[in-house]
């Protein structure tokens, strides 16, 4: 426990020296590349002496970090939560999918691959992808749905800002809940709701996000039933179909629940 409390008071100092703008570890990684950049930029201006691509002073923009960086990222929350998602709607084909707050350059960006979506968001969006049709509303009362409306629908990593006034909502300590109730209201009976919060250490990071723990969001969908649920821990590895039950003990880790409703669609 006391291990626990150190590491959060370091995570608060962290976020306290960044609000104010300035990056310690970042200002390490450079002075400790700069000589080789110095290297660099010398071996250049010798080789290259003329034409367009010669150095020019006012044109230097020092990258000094990803020279020790891997070549990418190929896990963590939102490389597995939008693959996740992405190949279950792929396997059933929905005729439209209806998504609110997801990932635009991740998650959607996989969908329109194979299919057009229509993405709700509280913030602007300008697009020109035929595919894709936006609607800017607040998604916490989903009012221009109706009951029993969508057969397949998706919210990644979005609910747990609801109400916290990041993106511009009003201040509401149960939008995410009010939004569950909606997500569960117009959701059709046999349809797919795939559905991704951070999961851990239940609280509030006033004003990033909530973290819930599975079963918080498992009592929030009491009238759907779960088809299956994953999860990435905290060292960013997925955990697939396994018992909401079984999951450990979590700081930050991301849950993946896929819900249906139970009946028929003619119902």
């Amino acid at each position: 426990m006391k291990s626990q409390a150190i590491r959060r008071y370091r995570r608060c100092l962290s976020r306290s020296i960044d609000f104010l703008g300035f990056y310690p570890r970042r200002l390490v990684e450079n002075l400790v590349a700069l000589p080789r950049f110095l290297r660099d930029l010398s071996i250049y201006r010798r080789m290259c002496t003329a034409g367009a691509f010669r150095i020019r002073l006012l044109d230097l923009f020092p990258i000094l970090y990803d020279r020790t960086k891997p070549a990418g990222s190929a896990g963590g929350d939102y490389y597995h939560q939008d693959l996740w998602a992405a190949r279950k709607i792929y396997e059933r084909r929905p005729q439209k999918h209806i998504d609110i707050g997801s990932r635009m350059d991740g998650f959607i960006a996989h969908l329109l691959v194979f299919m057009p979506v229509v993405v709700i968001d509280i913030r602007a969006l300008r697009s020109d992808d035929a595919r894709l049709t936006f609607v800017q509303d607040d998604a916490t009362q989903l009012r221009s749905f109706p009951d029993n409306e969508v057969n397949s629908l998706s919210c990644l990593h979005a609910a747990e800002h609801f109400g916290l006034g990041r993106y511009s909502d009003p201040i509401d300590p149960q939008a995410c809940f009010l939004f569950m109730n909606s997500l569960q209201r117009v959701l059709r009976p046999a349809g797919r709701l795939y559905f991704s919060v951070p999961i851990g250490r239940e609280r509030v990071d006033f004003n990033a996000h909530r973290v819930f723990s599975s079963a918080t969001i498992l009592s929030a969908f009491s009238q759907l039933s779960l088809v299956s649920y994953s999860y990435v821990d905290d060292a960013g590895s997925l955990h697939q179909n396994v018992d909401p039950a079984q999951t450990p003990e979590l700081e930050y880790g991301c849950g993946l629940f896929e819900f249906t409703k139970t009946g028929s669609p003619s119902n």
